[in-house]
């Protein structure tokens, strides 16, 4: 069974104190991050398979002609992380409205590196550290929306499910990804622990093969939910 450890410091902190403040009216739809899981469990093949797939989903011409049609457009952001004290953002706050700026993104994606090769799993501080970035959007969206891709229940770090609460207090949709095929089940425990907010839903993919097919769907649920097919 799976250990949760005891959290580190106030969970309260995650939601950030200016995660809601004030401000002037939303300029874009939709802030999205793209939370990746870089941990033990995913190899080089994996991890190829798990980029690739994104970066085609925004070669996608279903998903460049949705993006482009949005009003104010959206800004979304890549982060990998693993364990406790592993988490980076290697794609920086993009604002996308253009084909050509979908284009630039998924250049992005896939010129990134790996960050973390042998750390473990620690979805409680993907998230914290997800919340975080939100501070950092140099603009304000209507909709803010967390999308959690892992193969695994956490392991390491503060509980998920304290951390997803709080977020979800603040307006903050999370979405999961799962892939399927560890133990113990990683759907269940995202259900449980991880997906929360408006709208909130869990994709699942069949293993990394059926990544690029689960991220596109998810991504047309996230960007048009109002339209969006399963």
């Amino acid at each position: 069974m799976t250990r949760q450890p005891r959290a580190r410091g106030s969970i309260a902190a995650v939601a950030l104190s200016g995660l809601l403040s004030a401000g002037p009216a939303a300029a874009c739809e939709l802030e999205l991050v793209l939370a990746m899981d870089v941990s033990r469990s995913v190899v080089k093949s994996e991890y190829d398979l798990q980029m690739g797939g994104l970066a085609a989903a925004f070669r996608d011409p279903e998903i460049v002609e949705t993006i482009t049609w949005i009003t104010g457009g959206v800004m979304v952001t890549v982060s990998q992380w693993s364990g406790a004290e592993a988490q980076t953002q290697p794609v920086p706050w993009t604002h996308l409205q253009s084909a050509s700026d979908v284009a630039a993104f998924a250049n992005a994606i896939s010129a990134q590196k790996r960050a973390f090769f042998a750390s473990y799993t620690a979805i409680g501080e993907a998230l914290a550290h997800a919340a975080s970035l939100s501070a950092t959007n140099p603009m304000r969206c209507k909709r803010r929306v967390i999308d959690v891709s892992g193969d695994g229940a956490s392991n390491r770090g503060r509980p998920a499910r304290e951390v997803a609460d709080a977020l979800e207090a603040q307006g903050v949709t999370i979405n999961g990804l799962v892939i399927m095929g560890g133990w113990p089940d990683p759907a269940d425990f995202y259900r449980r622990n991880v997906v929360r907010g408006p709208a909130s839903f869990l994709e699942l993919a069949d293993d990394f093969s059926d990544y690029a097919d689960a991220i596109k769907r998810k991504l047309l649920r996230e960007l048009a939910p109002r339209v969006a097919r399963r």
